[in-house]
């Protein structure tokens, strides 16, 4: 007997109940059906789940995006400086009590983004790069702090509007990375920021 035919003679056939498990993956639409009046709960429940591990606020306004920072720092140890992309309107904010960070500070810090869309579906975020939306901060930060408009929410990962002038990069971020090559031990944050949050405008 080969080395091959050992392994498979091992691996044995499919018992019925696998077999039935697969029937019903074929049998389950491929596309989740979300309920289009409930995009905003389908998100939370989404950004709440344990593989994506996000928290979520409100904003009504842009004006109420640093207030919506200051609440997600008191509730943390040691609020750390903010980098805020240099976007004009969000410069132009009133950021008091909260310490802003011309550089992005590598893994203890904070940064703040400006989601293209997202999915309610998934939970997914979209940034797309441009001159006024770096990325390389979205990876060095320990808190990730993004804002989506409440408009650019869609249903479904295909129902994301391809961009008029494509940006340089385009990322989907669907909560933090984590790992289980350290020992087994699950790992939050290992390829990136440890906590993210999103902030609903509008």
């Amino acid at each position: 007997m080969s080395a091959r035919e050992a392994i498979l003679a091992r691996l044995g056939p499919a018992d019925g109940d696998s077999a039935a498990e697969a029937r019903a993956l074929l049998d389950r639409p491929e596309r989740p059906a979300v309920d289009a009046a409930r995009l905003i709960e389908t998100f939370a429940e989404q950004l709440a789940a344990p593989s994506v591990a996000a928290s979520l606020d409100r904003a009504a306004s842009p004006q109420e995006l640093p207030a919506a920072v200051r609440r997600y720092f008191a509730a943390i140890p040691g609020p750390p400086p903010l980098y805020v992309p240099p976007e004009p309107w969000l410069l132009a904010l009133d950021w008091t009590g909260v310490a802003l960070d011309p550089v992005c500070a590598i893994d203890g810090g904070a940064a703040l983004a400006l989601a293209t869309a997202a999915v309610a579906e998934t939970g997914s975020l979209v940034l797309d790069t441009a001159p006024a939306a770096p990325m390389l901060p979205n990876f060095l930060a320990l808190h990730h702090l993004v804002v989506v408009r409440a408009e650019t929410l869609v249903a479904h990962l295909e129902d994301v509007p391809a961009p008029a002038h494509w940006p340089r990069a385009r990322y989907w971020v669907t909560g933090v990375s984590g790992t289980t090559d350290i020992e087994g031990q699950y790992v939050r944050g290992a390829h990136g920021p440890r906590f993210l949050h999103v902030i609903l405008l509008g």
